[in-house]
């Protein structure tokens, strides 16, 4: 998997968060790497949140430098947040190609659930959904569903001690 110029100027890099666990294992393989790495690599992602290759400091300088070379965190960004007074908070989420995505955290007194988009809008037409009044346009890559999470837990403060996410949950697979 080698970054291929886009341009004279920009390599093409691949978003990390659209790699499975074997995917990137098998990339690190390739490199000439232990596989494990890997799972170092997404224990700096998903347990401490960093997607500054250069923290993660039990990879070598080398590696970090070519991880940094080779692939890119691209997840949704935060167009608009409403909080309500019960802790519910919901997210309007800007993905690839101008769409709009909406993520929903709901706390309970024992749990937290977060609902992630699927697709960019839905083709049930429910009139109680603002997603549906997109109409269905096409289906969220694997970095646009874990990315809502990633943001999600970031924008809730959660670290890997202090899980308020304990459920995910699916919508606009209508």
């Amino acid at each position: 998997m080698t970054a291929a110029p886009a341009n004279d100027l920009q390599p093409v890099r691949t978003n990390l968060l659209n790699l499975s666990r074997e995917k990137l294992a098998d990339f690190c393989e390739e490199m000439g790497e232990s596989r494990f790495r890997a799972q170092q690599i997404l224990k700096w992602v998903y347990h401490q949140g960093t997607t500054d290759f250069q923290e993660m400091t039990n990879l070598s300088k080398s590696l970090r430098a070519h991880l940094g070379n080779v692939f890119e965190f691209r997840a949704p960004t935060i167009h608009t947040e409403k909080r309500s007074k019960d802790g519910t908070v919901k997210w309007v989420m800007s993905v690839d190609g101008g769409n709009a995505i909406e993520t929903v955290y709901i706390p309970e007194p024992n749990r937290g659930t977060l609902c992630v988009s699927s697709q960019v809008g839905c083709a049930l037409n429910c009139s109680f959904c603002s997603t549906a009044t997109q109409g269905f346009n096409r289906n969220l890559t694997a970095a646009e569903i874990i990315g809502q999470v990633y943001i999600a837990a970031k924008a809730l403060g959660q670290t890997q001690h202090d899980r308020k996410i304990t459920n995910v949950v699916m919508m606009g697979m209508g």
